[in-house]
C-alpha cells in the first residue's frame, strides 16, 4: 500500500508539473495564434512570438492586423508593425486605413499612415473623409453691411481630407475661422444688406475664391450659405449712442458755463460788499475828522453849522426830487 501511495503521489506531482510547463509554454509560445497565422498564409517564426512576449507586446494585436493586411493583398513587415505598436500607435487602425486607401485608389504609404496615427489624428477617418467628403456647419456669423444693417449668416462647408497634409496641417477649427472671416469681410464690403439677401451666393463665391484651405489638412470643395437672417440696425444704434454722447457733452459744457457764471456773480457780490464796507469805514471816519478839526481850530462852530445846513438842504432837495418823480409817475398812470 505504501508503494502504491508513493506512486500515486509521484504521478500527481508529475501531472501538476506537466500542467505548469504546458501552461507556461502556451503562455510564452501562442501555438493557437501561430497556427492561425500559418493557415492564413502568414509565416511567423514561433521564436518571434516568444520575443514579443518578452517585450510585453500582445502578439494578437500584431498578428491579427497582419493577417487582415495579407488577406487584403498588402505586404507589411511584422517588425514595422511591432515598432509602431511600441511607439504608442494603433496598429489595427493603421492597417484598416491602408486597406481602405488601397481599395479607394488613394496613394497612402505605411510610413505616412503611421506618421498620421502618431500625430494624434484618426488616419482611418481621414481616409474615409477623403472618399466621402464631410460637411462642416458654421455657427451663425454676425456681420454688418455698409448701410448699418446686421446680417446673421450660416454656411455649410464641404471638405475632403488631404492625406498629404494631415501631418502638420490645420484642422476644422481653422477652416471655420477662415470661412467666418471671409463671410464678415464679404458682407462688410456690400453697399446694402438687400444686395446680400438678393444674392447670397455672392458670399460663397467670394469666400471660396480666397483659397481658405491653404495650410490645412482639408480641401474645400464648396461653401453653401444655408441661412441669412436680418439682425439689428447697428448703424441706427451707433447714431443714437453718438447723439446721446453729444447730448451729455453739451450738458456738461452748459453746466460748466453755469458754474462759471455763478462764480462770477458771487465774485461781483463780494466786490460790492467790500466797496460798501469801505464806504461805511470812510463814513465812520467823518465824525472823527470833524472832532479833530474842532480841536485843532481849523473848524469853527459857525462853519460846522453852515455844513449842517448844507447837508439838510441837500437831503431836502433829494426828498423833493423823489416826491416829484413819484407824482409824475402817478400822473402818467392816471
Amino acid at each position: 500500500m505504501n508503494a502504491d501511495s508513493s506512486n500515486m503521489a509521484m504521478l500527481f506531482v508529475l501531472v501538476i508539473l506537466g500542467l505548469i510547463i504546458v501552461t507556461t509554454f502556451l503562455r510564452f509560445f501562442p501555438i493557437g495564434l501561430w497556427i492561425r497565422a500559418a493557415a492564413s498564409g502568414v509565416r511567423v517564426p514561433i521564436i518571434t512570438l516568444f520575443g514579443m512576449r518578452l517585450r510585453k507586446v500582445d502578439p494578437a494585436r500584431i498578428i491579427d492586423p497582419l493577417i487582415t493586411a495579407t488577406k487584403a493583398g498588402l505586404e507589411l513587415g511584422i517588425n514595422a508593425l511591432e515598432a509602431h505598436f511600441l511607439s504608442g500607435g494603433n496598429v489595427t487602425r493603421v492597417v484598416n486605413a491602408l486597406i481602405s486607401a488601397d481599395k479607394a485608389g488613394i496613394p497612402l504609404s505605411f510610413k505616412q499612415a503611421t506618421a498620421i496615427d502618431l500625430a494624434g489624428r484618426d488616419v482611418l477617418e481621414a481616409v474615409q473623409v477623403s472618399v466621402n467628403p464631410k460637411v462642416i456647419t458654421t455657427p451663425k456669423i454676425a456681420a454688418m453691411a455698409k448701410d448699418g444693417i446686421q446680417l446673421l449668416a450660416m454656411a455649410r462647408v464641404t471638405v475632403r481630407a488631404n492625406v498629404n497634409r494631415l501631418v502638420g496641417g490645420a484642422g476644422e477649427e481653422t477652416i471655420l475661422a477662415r470661412v467666418g472671416e471671409g463671410i464678415v469681410s464679404t458682407i462688410g464690403s456690400a453697399a446694402s444688406h438687400k444686395s446680400v439677401l438678393e444674392n447670397p451666393d455672392m458670399i460663397s463665391k467670394t469666400v471660396l475664391a480666397k483659397g481658405l484651405d491653404a495650410g490645412t489638412a482639408f480641401e474645400i470643395l464648396s461653401i453653401d450659405i444655408a441661412d441669412v437672417d436680418v439682425g439689428k440696425n447697428i448703424g441706427a444704434e451707433l447714431q443714437t449712442d453718438q447723439a446721446e454722447a453729444d447730448k451729455r457733452i453739451a450738458q456738461a459744457k452748459a453746466e460748466e458755463r453755469r458754474a462759471l457764471a455763478v462764480a462770477v456773480e458771487q465774485e461781483y457780490r463780494a466786490e460790492v460788499v467790500r466797496e460798501k464796507a469801505k464806504l461805511v469805514t470812510a463814513e465812520a471816519l467823518i465824525p472823527m475828522a470833524i472832532a479833530e478839526a474842532f480841536r485843532s481850530g481849523h473848524l469853527g462852530v459857525m462853519d460846522y453849522q453852515r455844513y449842517k445846513n448844507v447837508q439838510a438842504d441837500t437831503e431836502m432837495r433829494r426828498a423833493i426830487a423823489s416826491g416829484s418823480e413819484g407824482t409824475a409817475g402817478d400822473g402818467q398812470g392816471s
